[in-house]
């Protein structure tokens, strides 16, 4: 008789407790390591994510070099020690061939070949107190343009937006990187050399036979044989410290720089 008195009593205060405590350690430990696995894929992704702007800005810089249009009258490159101006060709109508098009005939008619389009393409750091590193580097780029009056508005506009950004110049703005700052070396008569330095803009400029020896025929530089990009990366997901990245241009015959 007490035998099945003992086997039918329940469990005791402390049992429960010790059981209901068991439980909750249990239960805080899961949550904790849950939280960590969020906080890693949450780090991980902002990490994934600045990486990808950061390439995608470097792939950007480097198609906008390697589309450089080179016309009669039109400088393809400009740098005033702040913003960094491009003329470029665009991918939707790129610039016709010198090559003559082959004769239509009524029963053969081809369709007129596109306009000649370009883009004005600039690119800046801007100064930003509150961004990591204390500023961004931007890119601007103006509509498609195939008349020349359009590239001189979108080339001054291009500089407007250099110096002070408003709300006429941001329609064509994207922030690409948070950095510290950025510098910008050019490939002229055999080595590197700042973009301002007179070498640099004297390199590679034939002299018109009537000029005065040792100077040059237009105040527009000529397109540099490779360009040279420094970026200052302020510590962040992307990794921290200068990046440098040489650009060579398509053209170039012979050894790269």
């Amino acid at each position: 008789m007490a035998t099945t008195q003992q086997a039918e009593r329940g469990f005791t205060l402390i049992e429960v407790l010790v059981a209901i405590s068991v439980m909750a350690l249990m239960s805080l430990m899961a949550w904790r390591g849950l939280d960590g696995m969020l906080r890693s894929q949450s780090s991980l992704q902002s990490r994934s994510d600045e990486i990808r702007g950061l390439q995608a800005g470097l792939a950007q810089w480097q198609t906008d070099l390697d589309q450089l249009a080179e016309l009669p009258g039109t400088p393809s490159w400009d740098w005033n020690g702040q913003v960094l101006r491009l003329t470029r060709r665009t991918a939707d109508a790129p610039l016709p061939s010198s090559s003559p098009s082959p004769p239509t005939s009524a029963t053969n008619r081809q369709p007129p070949p596109a306009p000649a389009s370009v883009r004005v393409v600039a690119w800046t750091w801007r100064s930003d107190p509150g961004r990591p590193g204390g500023g961004d580097w931007q890119r601007w780029q103006s509509p498609p343009l195939s008349q020349r009056q359009d590239w001189q508005s979108a080339w001054a506009l291009a500089a407007q937006w250099g110096q002070t950004a408003n709300d006429s110049t941001r329609a064509g703005q994207i922030q690409i990187h948070p950095l510290s700052g950025w510098q910008l070396f050019v490939h002229r008569g055999g080595s590197w050399a700042n973009p301002l330095s007179s070498a640099a803009v004297t390199a590679g400029t034939p002299d018109s036979p009537n000029a005065t020896p040792g100077t040059t025929t237009s105040a527009t530089p000529p397109t540099p044989d490779g360009v040279r990009l420094v970026l200052s990366l302020p510590p962040g997901p992307a990794g921290s410290g200068p990046l440098t990245l040489d650009w060579v241009r398509p053209t170039l015959s012979g050894a790269p720089p």
